[in-house]
C-alpha cells in the first residue's frame, strides 16, 4: 500500500471514530434528578451528591445520569413547576417527604410495575413502612429510605430527682408505678407526667396548692407536633373516606380529649404561651424542663447544649395498640417521564450502592436494615448518655398507617385548617373551648374545604 493510500485510510478511520464517539454518547439514556423539594441543598450535601452522581456514572454505560439542584428548598417548588410547565420534568425528584411531595400530587409513578419486573426486594422493610407509600389507585409512589421513626425521648435526671422508674424501652413491657406494673399506656404517661410537673415553690401537679401559672417544668409535651401527627398517637385514619366524607373519628377525639386535659386541667403540657417562653428555650425538652417528649428520631439534630442525661423509650398504648407516627423522606419517579426504566435503574442505586453516603450526608436514619447498626453507631458517639437506641428500628414496625401527611383534596388549606384547631386548643383561650363543638367544627371546615378542591 502506498503512503498515500495508507493516509487516506487513517483519515477515514479517525473520521469514523469521531462520528461513532458522540454516536455512543447520544445512545446513553439521560436521567435527571432534581434536588430541593426536600433536604439536600447544603454545599457539604451537594459535594456528596454529585460524588454519587459520578460512581453511577462510572459504573454502567447505558445511562447518563444528570443533577439538577435548586437554590434551597424555599424556591424549589417554584422551580420544579417551572420545569413541569415547561415541558422538561426531571425524571426523579428527592429526597422529599410527604408535605413536600403532596405539592404535586397525582404526579408520582406507580413503581409496583417496575419493582415487579425488576425483582425488587420490599420485603426487606417493615410491611407498614412499605404501606405508607401506597396510595389508593394511584399505586405505590415510593420506596423506604429514610425514616425517623416516633419515640418518647425522656431526660434521665428528672426521673432520678422524682424517684421514678424509667418509661420502657421494649413494646409490650409494662411500666412499674410504686412497685406494681402497669401497662405503658397514654394514661400511665399522664400519670407519671402529672409528678414530673413542678411549680415554682417545689409542688408536683399531684399536690394540693400546685399552682399552674408558676411552672418550671412540664411532664410532657409533643415537641414541635403538628395535628395529624399528634391525632395518629392514638391510631391512624384517612382525612377523607373512599365516600368523599371527612370523618374526625372517635379515636382521634380521644386524643384531643387527652391533650385537653393534659393543658388546662392536668396542667402537665405547656400551653402555647409557656412554649415560647423563655424558660423552654431553644426547644421544650432541649430547654432541659420537660422530662418527656414525643418526637421522630430527626430530634437529634437539635438537642442544643442539652446537658441532662436522657434516653429514649417506646411509644404508649392507646387500647392495647402502638401507634409511632414516623416521618420519611424518599425519591420519586415523575409519572410524565419517557424512561420509567431507566429511571427506575438509578433509583436502585440511590437506594442501595449510594444510600450510605447520601443518608449520611443527610443525617438520616435508614431504612435498610442492614445499613442501621452503622448509623446507630454514629448517634451512640454523639450521645452517651443514651443507652436504649434499641428502640428505633422496632419502633418502624409501628408506623401510623395511613401518614399523617398522606394527601388528601385541597391539602394545603386543609392542613392549615388542622393546624389553626392545634393552635386553638394550645392558645391563651383553650381552657374555655368547647371541645367537642370544636372538633365537629374541624369535621365540617374539612368537608367544606375538600369539597371545594379545584379540579385535577
Amino acid at each position: 500500500m502506498s503512503k498515500k493510500s495508507l493516509f487516506v485510510v487513517l483519515l477515514l478511520a479517525m473520521m469514523a471514530a469521531l462520528v461513532v464517539a458522540p454516536t455512543a454518547a447520544q445512545d446513553k439514556t439521560i436521567v435527571t434528578w432534581f434536588i430541593g423539594l426536600g433536604t439536600g441543598t447544603q454545599p457539604e450535601q451537594i459535594e456528596v451528591q454529585e460524588a454519587v452522581v459520578a460512581a453511577f456514572n462510572a459504573s454502567q454505560d447505558a445511562i447518563e445520569l444528570k443533577v439538577n439542584i435548586a437554590a434551597s428548598n424555599q424556591v424549589a417548588p417554584d422551580a420544579l413547576s417551572t420545569l413541569i410547565a415547561a415541558g422538561t420534568a426531571p425524571d426523579i425528584v428527592g429526597p422529599v417527604g410527604f408535605d413536600g411531595s403532596n405539592q404535586f400530587a397525582g404526579q408520582w409513578l406507580d413503581l409496583k410495575p417496575l419493582v415487579d419486573s425488576s425483582g425488587y426486594d420490599l420485603a426487606q422493610f417493615p410491611e407498614n413502612l412499605v404501606n405508607l407509600y401506597q396510595a389508593g389507585n394511584e399505586g405505590l409512589l415510593g420506596i423506604p429510605f429514610a425514616v425517623y421513626p416516633g419515640l418518647i425521648f425522656y431526660n434521665a435526671d428528672l426521673f432520678d430527682e422524682a424517684g421514678l422508674e424509667y418509661p420502657p424501652a421494649e413494646f409490650g413491657a409494662p411500666y412499674i408505678l410504686d412497685g406494681e406494673e402497669v401497662e405503658w399506656s397514654w394514661d400511665t404517661l399522664a400519670t407519671i407526667a402529672k409528678i414530673l410537673t413542678v411549680d415554682a415553690n417545689g409542688n408536683d401537679a399531684t399536690i394540693e396548692g400546685f399552682d399552674p401559672s408558676t411552672i418550671v417544668q412540664f411532664g410532657f409535651n409533643h415537641q414541635w407536633g403538628t395535628q395529624r401527627a399528634d391525632f395518629s398517637t392514638f391510631g391512624g385514619s384517612p382525612v377523607v373516606g373512599e365516600d368523599g366524607k371527612v370523618v374526625i373519628p372517635e379515636n382521634w377525639r380521644a386524643e384531643a380529649r387527652w391533650v385537653y386535659n393534659g393543658i388546662w386541667v392536668d396542667h402537665f403540657i405547656p400551653t402555647g404561651t409557656y412554649d415560647a417562653s423563655d424558660l423552654l428555650k431553644p426547644s421544650a425538652f432541649a430547654s432541659g424542663k420537660v422530662a418527656m417528649s414525643r418526637v421522630p428520631l430527626w430530634y437529634t439534630c437539635c438537642l442544643g447544649d442539652l446537658s441532662s442525661n436522657w434516653d429514649l423509650a417506646v411509644v404508649p398504648s392507646y387500647e392495647g395498640n402502638y401507634y409511632a407516627p414516623a416521618d420519611a423522606d424518599t425519591f420519586r419517579i415523575f409519572k410524565g417521564t419517557n424512561n420509567p426504566e431507566a429511571a427506575f435503574t438509578v433509583l436502585q442505586y440511590l437506594l442501595g450502592d449510594g444510600a450510605s453516603d447520601l443518608l449520611a450526608a443527610y443525617g438520616a436514619y435508614p431504612a435498610r436494615p442492614d445499613l442501621q447498626e452503622a448509623a446507630i453507631a454514629v448517634k451512640a458517639e454523639q450521645y452517651p448518655s443514651v443507652q436504649n437506641w434499641g428502640v428505633v428500628a422496632p419502633s418502624l414496625d409501628y408506623a401510623t398507617v395511613p401518614h399523617h401527611e398522606a394527601y388528601y383534596p385541597n391539602y394545603a388549606k386543609g392542613q392549615q385548617r388542622f393546624n389553626d384547631f392545634r393552635t386553638l386548643l394550645y392558645g391563651d383561650t383553650g381552657e374555655t373551648v368547647d371541645l367537642t363543638a370544636e372538633l365537629d367544627k374541624l369535621q365540617s371546615d374539612l368537608q367544606a374545604i375538600v369539597d371545594a378542591a379545584p379540579a385535577s
